[in-house]
């Protein structure tokens, strides 16, 4: 059965244990535009760092940003990388943004693998924003204020990402126990379809929502 033979009640169901389906577009849409909000601000930062401009904007901290962009630890960093850390976020946010666009309101199941590496692109990202946070606190010394904001930005993705990841590796662990079957694990990995694996989702949806 293709995805445009399927009523759209059906595609847009609520999944246990959430009110509402975590991979329709009106959940995925505002991480995607918060998530280019974050790839702007992070190229104004790169654009610092690579020397295109000779301050990066700041109406809290004042030049504290310019010292936290071009301090050992982010020169450390980009030696260690080969690239600035603000323009790897630029990647990182365009990477959260192209990915949360892909896919049917119904990815959960049909591209599973497409969530995980939305959730590999999105909570890795959250995790290192706050490390550099912390780096800022306690050994820059100083504080950027649009780091703090991209930071701030990079935790309401995780935040709002969570579920869709939760729900995708949920049914695939269904999967799993019902069948202890590699090769079916694979087939609902890459979003393959038979009645088995429909059952599988079945049991998913049916489940009492919190």
């Amino acid at each position: 059965m293709s995805i445009a033979s399927i009523p759209a009640q059906d595609i847009d169901r609520p999944v246990p244990p959430y009110s509402h389906n975590p991979s329709a577009w009106s959940q995925r849409i505002p991480i995607c535009l918060l998530a280019f909000v974050a790839a702007a601000i992070s190229s104004h930062l790169a654009l610092y760092q690579w020397g295109f401009i000779e301050n990066a904007w700041d109406p809290v901290f004042g030049g504290a940003s310019n010292r936290v962009l071009k301090s050992d630890t982010a020169m450390s960093m980009y030696r260690i990388l080969g690239i600035h850390d603000a323009a790897l976020g630029v990647l990182a946010y365009l990477g959260d943004a192209i990915l949360g666009f892909a896919g049917s309101p119904r990815r959960w199941q049909y591209r599973p693998w497409l969530v995980i590496l939305f959730g590999i692109d999105v909570i890795p990202l959250g995790i290192v924003s706050v490390v550099l946070v912390v780096l800022q606190a306690f050994v820059v010394g100083d504080w950027c204020f649009l780091c703090l904001v991209t930071a701030g930005i990079s935790l309401i993705l995780v935040y709002w990402a969570w579920d869709e990841v939760r729900v995708s590796l949920t049914y695939l662990w269904i999967v799993w126990k019902r069948n202890h079957s590699k090769r079916m694990l694979w087939d609902a990995f890459w979003g393959n379809r038979n009645d088995e694996l429909d059952r599988s989702a079945e049991e998913l949806l049916s489940r009492e929502v919190s």
